[in-house]
């Protein structure tokens, strides 16, 4: 059984900083993918565990960085220079048969419960 718990969200105003966190899981793809009222969800930044190889969608690249805790199995999500358009629910996934990196969420069967960010002056 896999419990993903994620931490960390709240409003903050556009050019702020927020660290997500994400506990419970040390699969081979953690993934953070976010969710926006009568939006999809769309992949955020995902890491391979076994060497911190970590990607980014277009949307975020140069803003926010993925990185994991060597000592347990905690991946956090440091997002700088938020933007409006980042509001959204926030959700880490896994998938214990996965070896590749997925940006589908289709792919993921475990879910945490999602963490809301809100950017907004």
């Amino acid at each position: 059984q896999v419990h993903l718990v994620e931490s960390g969200g709240g409003l903050v105003q556009p050019g702020g900083s927020l660290r997500l966190s994400c506990t419970g899981s040390d699969y081979y793809v953690i993934g953070w993918f976010r969710q926006a009222p009568g939006k999809e969800r769309g992949g955020v930044s995902f890491i391979a565990m076994s060497d911190g190889s970590s990607y980014y969608a277009d949307s975020v690249k140069g803003r926010f960085t993925i990185s994991r805790d060597n000592f347990g199995n905690t991946v956090y999500l440091q997002m700088n220079s938020l933007k409006p358009e980042d509001t959204a629910v926030y959700y880490c996934a896994t998938e214990p048969g996965l070896r590749y990196v997925s940006f589908d969420p289709s792919d993921y069967a475990y879910w945490g419960r999602g963490t809301q960010v809100t950017v907004s002056s």
